[in-house]
């Protein structure tokens, strides 16, 4: 299709009003799932270009660069945030940032829409992962894309191994002696893909199993992130007849919670309760909890180094950058 397709085309097309249209495109979150989704498919199959794409092409080699991530579901965004400021410090891109909630709880409106405004000339997408819609919507468009903490072959893109994670705290456990294990992750209410918390759990059970010791499907549990939740879980698993003399969280503020369960049942740790995080966080820093470090910075970096060669060769193939995982014992086993 040609830049003769209009907003009324697209509205015409979805049958809603092109005020409608206008908000599915520029605030998707103001505008029901169904309606928005109608909306994105008429855009898509007409080919429309908003009008606002003459000023884009007007200003290619600015550089303007997306990152969008769940930065207020997760503080440690905002260290890979600060990875990718490295490799611009020079100032010759345009940074802008968007926030989505958590993969976890929900798909990202804003991610299906960004493409077909063209505001970017490219974009970092961190941990929210791409249905088919939105990554054909990508490749379309024509906009330079590299995902950090989410896998496509067809993408550019980092990535940590969680399942690898896993099994880096499950030898540390084994090591240390202890058998009846737990293990703490976060719910996954949104099952479009598999999470970093159900991968580190496999890993996990996989080296434990190995191991010849005991990871019992009732000393799982999947909670809503936060140390509140966290703690009350504990609190489960340990009211169990045979409770577990280690629990694995999954994220660094989930461990948080289990030591205050363990706190406040004045249990020693690591002597009755072994604790081990994940991301290595300065919370983690700050309670000396075991944990596995994750290369923040490190990916941020790597994926703006990444997409500013997608920027420059477009028809690259596509690169996939895996970054190690360590595991930083510290008091907390």
């Amino acid at each position: 299709m040609t830049s003769k397709v209009t907003i009324y085309d697209v509205a015409l097309a979805a049958g809603v009003s092109i005020s409608t249209v206008s908000l599915a495109l520029n605030s998707p979150t103001r505008v029901a799932a169904g309606t928005r989704q109608k909306v994105l498919a008429a855009a898509d199959e007409l080919g429309f270009v908003p009008k606002a794409d003459a000023v884009t092409r007007a200003r290619r080699g600015v550089g303007r660069i997306g990152v969008i991530a769940p930065f207020s579901s997760y503080p440690s965004f905002a260290r890979r945030l600060n990875g990718v400021f490295g490799p611009l410090a020079d100032g010759s891109r345009e940074v802008v940032v968007f926030d989505q909630e958590s993969a976890s709880t929900t798909a990202s409106p804003l991610l299906a829409s960004l493409p077909i405004t063209q505001r970017l000339d490219g974009i970092v997408i961190m941990a929210l992962p791409l249905d088919e819609a939105i990554a054909a919507r990508l490749k379309r468009q024509r906009l330079a894309t590299v995902l950090v903490d989410s896998i496509r072959e067809d993408f550019d893109c980092v990535s940590t191994d969680d399942r690898a994670g896993g099994v880096l705290v499950a030898r540390h456990l084994l090591e240390r002696g202890h058998r009846r294990l737990g293990f703490l992750g976060e719910d996954q209410r949104s099952h479009a893909y598999v999470s970093s918390s159900e991968l580190r759990l496999e890993g996990f059970r996989q080296a434990v199993a190995e191991g010849g010791a005991d990871l019992a499907p009732a000393a799982v549990r999947l909670v809503s992130y936060g140390v509140e939740e966290a703690c009350q879980a504990t609190h489960e698993l340990l009211d169990r007849p045979e409770p577990p003399t280690a629990i694995f969280a999954h994220d660094d503020v989930l461990a948080a919670g289990v030591l205050r369960a363990a706190r406040e049942r004045h249990l020693a740790v690591p002597g009755d309760l072994a604790v081990v995080g994940f991301a290595d966080t300065d919370l983690a820093r700050a309670l000396d909890l075991t944990t596995v470090h994750q290369p923040f910075e490190e990916s941020g970096q790597a994926g703006v180094r990444l997409l500013l060669d997608r920027m420059h060769d477009a028809s690259a193939s596509p690169r996939h950058v895996e970054l190690p995982l360590t595991l930083v014992p510290r008091a907390t086993t």
